[in-house]
């Protein structure tokens, strides 16, 4: 099966998370950012996790040089551009870029700037490419409360100009949803669509809670439900999404190898799996290699593979046209 030519989605794709190595030198250069490296291949050390990376924390520190480039409406602009570029040469169809508008307004830029300056990038690409992309606004569990509510507010104005939905991201503690109830219900009572980070670093219970109590319509990982019956139960019988990342759940610890990865045997267990990037740079990786992995290490045929891109055409946060449209390509 070659899935370079197959049509692809990806759900689950940090802005900051993939950002083109020689784009970072170039930006640095022409505004004097000051970064460690001008070098393209230590640049590349610096932002690409190890495939033993020790943990989750570790693996974020790869986002710290990304941006400081991220920090004009040009540079935004211009990543997310790239970033659909590179997605559609490999016949990515759709993509939900998702980033946290707070990380880059460093430089003076407000919420607004940030979200539009996406939005902008997203439309310059689909002129172009036979893509189509949304975002997802991340709001950051290590920051307060009070600036989640910030970030809600502001996208609301773009709700379906772009934004279609929240996400919760950064580490993961145990509990971590309950201090974020309110700010999740104010966005879907906006009409946000709700999908959150949980359960990706042994903490199968926060999936449970991301569904009750902030009523995640989708999880971003979701691995460690295997270990929380409850939480296993809920995904399954609510026909909640987990949008998996191999390579990056090998990175960060959630699993030891490729073939102890659940998502096959969540599969076959009828709960509705999608296959995705996470960072395509930080992981060193794109649609392409993910589904290879699934090939490699499970055999999947090329009717599961059909099955998985039905799951997130399904899953995605897009109208109706676009998923019709999406649907012809396979």
């Amino acid at each position: 099966m070659n899935f370079k030519n197959l049509p692809k989605i990806d759900l689950h794709c940090h802005l900051d998370g993939s950002v083109r190595p020689a784009t970072i030198i170039d930006i640095a250069k022409a505004t004097g950012i000051n970064i460690p490296y001008y070098n393209i291949e230590n640049i590349k050390k610096e932002v690409t996790a190890p495939i033993e990376c020790k943990s989750l924390d570790e693996y974020l520190k790869r986002f710290e040089i990304p941006n400081l480039v991220m920090q004009s409406k040009d540079s935004l602009r211009r990543i997310t551009f790239e970033l659909l570029e590179d997605s559609a040469k490999e016949n990515v169809k759709y993509i939900e870029v998702r980033f946290a508008p707070l990380v880059h307004m460093k430089s003076g830029l407000n919420v607004y700037e940030v979200i539009e300056s996406v939005i902008s990038g997203i439309k310059d690409a689909e002129k172009i490419y036979d893509i189509k992309g949304n975002v997802i606004l991340c709001c950051m569990r290590n920051m307060s409360v009070k600036r989640d509510f910030e970030v809600v507010e502001a996208g609301k104005e773009y709700i379906s100009k772009g934004v279609v939905a929240i996400d919760l991201c950064a580490s993961e503690e145990d509990g971590f949803c309950e201090r974020f109830i309110e700010p999740i219900a104010l966005a879907r009572e906006y009409g946000y669509r709700i999908t959150i980070h949980a359960g990706e670093t042994g903490i199968g219970k926060n999936v449970l809670e991301a569904v009750v109590l902030l009523g995640a319509e989708r999880i971003g990982h979701g691995i460690f439900i295997k270990d929380c019956l409850e939480a296993y139960n809920i995904v399954k019988d609510k026909g909640i999404t987990l949008e998996m990342c191999p390579t990056s759940n090998i990175q960060t610890k959630a699993i030891d190898a490729f073939k102890n990865h659940p998502i096959y045997n969540f599969f076959n267990d009828g709960i509705r799996v999608t296959v995705n990037t996470d960072n395509r740079t930080v992981s060193n990786t794109n649609m392409t290699k993910e589904c290879e992995i699934l090939l490699r290490e499970f055999n999947i045929t090329f009717e599961e593979y059909k099955q998985i891109y039905f799951n997130s055409v399904d899953a995605a946060f897009a109208d109706l046209e676009t998923k019709e449209w999406l649907m012809k390509y396979i």
